[in-house]
């Protein structure tokens, strides 16, 4: 009896080893995990060259002409998205390629700043070139108005603590023809302001504010030919 219940026990114990794969793997690998996709790298712009005149392009008429906006390939990157904005009438073109180049009507004697922003298939991630601005020739101009001014601290939509009553405004300013004589500040609590608070030769201005308050204030630039440009509004909100 002793001895049937020996083999009865190592008969049972056999069958519990094969059936929890013990006596041998039948089932088939696991899956390969799917390989990592790099993330896109950002492009290097050429043409338009930053901050210059673009005299190359086809012109359409009087108002408009078509100009090859060119970059560097980027690694890891199977499409690109061209942003192209008029610094004038803030118009936006945006446009998707697969290419390094692309080919865009715009209007002549006007100033634009653009970028490219590198995209990859099954991921998210992108990565956005530097913003080149350039004015595109125009007609019998002799002397280009400045770009646009840029904020540069306060930053738009920045919280600042009150702890002295007053705020330094610092921005960039920008012209092809290099004649910049002065900047106006135009500053409040109003979302368009209309008061001056002074002209300067330089890049910053201090002025006076109240905690628990909203400012909204924008750069006017003047060149020697008494060209002027004038800055998108920017905002920040000082707390108490």
């Amino acid at each position: 009896m002793k001895l049937v219940y020996k083999i009865g026990a190592i008969a049972i114990a056999l069958s519990m080893i094969t059936s929890c794969g013990g006596g041998g793997d039948d089932s088939p690998p696991p899956p390969t995990p799917p390989a990592a996709i790099a993330d896109p790298k950002a492009t290097t712009l050429i043409f338009p060259e930053n901050n210059t005149e673009c005299n190359e392009g086809v012109i359409i008429n009087e108002l408009q002409s078509t100009v090859t906006f060119r970059w560097n390939p980027a690694e890891d990157t199977d499409s690109y998205e061209i942003n192209l904005r008029n610094l004038t009438t803030n118009e936006n073109i945006v446009r998707t390629v697969s290419l390094e180049q692309i080919d865009l009507v715009i209007e002549r004697g006007a100033p634009y700043e653009w970028s490219v922003v590198s995209r990859a298939t099954g991921t998210d991630v992108t990565a956005s070139s530097s913003n080149f601005k350039f004015y595109n020739q125009g007609p019998g101009i002799e002397n280009y108005a400045p770009f646009p001014a840029e904020a540069v601290s306060p930053a738009r939509g920045a919280q600042l603590t009150d702890s002295s009553g007053m705020v330094t405004l610092t921005w960039s300013g920008s012209d092809i023809d290099n004649d910049i004589v002065g900047y106006e500040i135009v500053f409040g609590t109003a979302e368009i302001p209309v008061e001056s608070i002074g002209n300067t030769t330089e890049s910053s201005l201090e002025t006076s504010v109240t905690a628990e308050t909203t400012y909204y204030w924008k750069v006017i630039s003047t060149d020697n030919a008494e060209n002027t440009s004038e800055s998108e509004i920017f905002e920040f909100r000082v707390t108490s």
